[in-house]
């Protein structure tokens, strides 16, 4: 692995664009956009004020700047430097911004949640859509491009409306079967829409594209509910993360529940394979000792290097107990994320915050346990292959695939805490964010195809036993 030096940002924006060719990031009201194979600074655009949300547009041509506090969205050319256009909501607010699916219509989502200005920026024509509700996930756009569903609030009552997002006509509008909707989310197919209840209330529907309801999945009733959902890439498979810390999985042709992943503080299946964080400081051989000690001998004196030993089951993971008079208790599934061939199901338990669940969903079974040193703050699948990348808020990234894992240390002087990462389109690369820098992290080929004999990257399972 190579890494880049670290560059600095603010707000955690920085954005590969669509076509992998360029890096957007921010620094408060700079907005700088570097070529990804070189990092050389392609474009400068100094803002109105400091930036708190980016976006690419589709062609990766347009950079979206939003401005919450000021009511302001700004957008830049890649190909003119010279051309930008300004949006100013004025009194309304704004709350929200996104892109839609072509490129060249903006959607901003005003205070309150009174409406969503549709902006175009090639004929500047504006349109209105009234009543969005205020909830999580209230835009969901089907992975063609074609359809955008809105979640609605009319006379407190739930609706959903779905558009053409080619000239924005509504195609249907029908009302959900919901005590306070919280969330919608299309089937990378397109074909399915699921609709999620409040926490307070157990309820998923799926929807068809003409607005027919053709499920409704309830665990349990009278407790805390659903906490997250994941498609899975294929469609076939729908997994609902819950606050009892179990996900269950649903099937796309009955759309009843095929099975539950139970995520218990003891593993005891001999089956599973529990790979737990290590450190351990590195020998330092006596004769090299001096005193006043040199620069570099005093900084591996005081490191830490980290790696990964198989345990023997059983294990027992470190629970938490929910503190339950607060609102938003730690507790259930927080994070659910499918690979993209479908094989494998990445879980992380709140109650269980220092590890990462990994199921082979065609056994539908649970095949890893990483056990880490620290809280999980983030894990990302590599878009072209079944690796795993997690974050735990240290200057360290962690690397799971079928073949084993491992732990590297991003070099460098200084307190490099990451707190999110995001992959390349290409799985070539991936950028690693802390609070105020990022670098970009580069995978080399062997490692990028996997090969396990590289030892520079422990990828065998043999190599994390040592």
């Amino acid at each position: 692995m190579n890494f880049s030096e670290l560059f600095k940002l603010s707000g955690l924006l920085a954005r590969f664009s669509p076509d992998g060719k360029c890096l957007a990031s921010c620094m408060q009201y700079r907005l700088v956009v570097r070529d990804v194979s070189t990092l050389q600074i392609l474009q400068l655009y100094t803002c109105l004020d400091h930036i708190q949300y980016i976006e690419w547009s589709s062609d990766s041509l347009f950079v979206l700047c939003a401005m919450y506090k000021r009511g302001i969205v700004q957008v830049w050319s890649l190909e003119q430097p010279d051309w930008h256009c300004k949006i100013d909501e004025g009194s309304a607010g704004l709350v929200a911004s996104c892109w839609s699916p072509d490129g060249r219509h903006i959607l901003n989502t005003t205070e309150f949640h009174l409406r969503i200005t549709v902006w175009s920026l090639c004929t500047k024509s504006v349109s209105y859509i009234k009543y969005p509700k205020a909830c999580q996930q209230g835009i969901a756009f089907t992975k063609d491009g074609r359809y955008m569903a809105v979640a609605e609030r009319r006379d407190c009552k739930d609706f959903i409306s779905i558009f053409v997002c080619s000239d924005w006509q509504l195609l249907r509008h029908f009302d959900t079967e919901t005590q306070d909707l919280f969330g919608i989310e299309w089937a990378p197919n397109g074909c399915v829409l699921a609709a999620w209840d409040t926490c307070l209330e157990y309820k998923m529907l799926l929807y068809s594209l003409d607005g027919r309801l053709l499920s409704t999945f309830r665990a349990y009733e009278w407790s805390l509910g659903i906490k997250s959902i994941a498609w899975s890439p294929s469609s076939q498979f729908l997994a609902i993360g819950s606050y009892d810390e179990k996900v269950r999985i649903l099937n796309h042709v009955t759309w009843k529940k095929i099975t539950e992943f139970e995520h218990p503080a003891t593993i005891a299946n001999t089956r599973t394979i529990v790979y737990k964080e290590v450190e351990k400081s590195p020998s330092v051989e006596t004769e090299r000792l001096s005193f006043p000690p040199t620069r570099a001998l005093a900084s591996s004196l005081f490191s830490t290097q980290s790696k990964y030993d198989i345990s023997q089951v059983p294990v027992s993971l470190q629970y938490i107990k929910p503190v339950a008079d607060r609102a938003n208790p730690k507790m259930g599934i927080g994070m659910l994320a499918f690979s993209p061939d479908n094989c494998f199901l990445a879980t992380k338990n709140d109650n269980i915050p220092n590890a990462v669940w990994i199921w082979d969903i065609q056994k539908l079974k649970l095949l890893v346990v990483l056990e880490q040193l620290c809280t999980v703050q983030s894990f990302q699948w590599d878009p072209r292959q079944p690796r795993l990348a997690v974050c735990t808020g240290n200057s360290r990234v962690y690397l799971w695939s079928p073949a084993g894992c491992v732990s590297v240390q991003v070099p460098g002087e200084g307190d490099f805490q990451i707190v999110s990462l995001s992959w390349h389109s290409s799985g070539d690369s991936m950028v690693l964010l802390s609070k105020d820098n990022f670098c970009v992290c580069y995978l080399d080929r062997e490692e990028t195809e996997m090969s396990a004999g590289d030892s520079n990257c422990a990828w065998s399972t043999t190599d994390v036993l040592h």
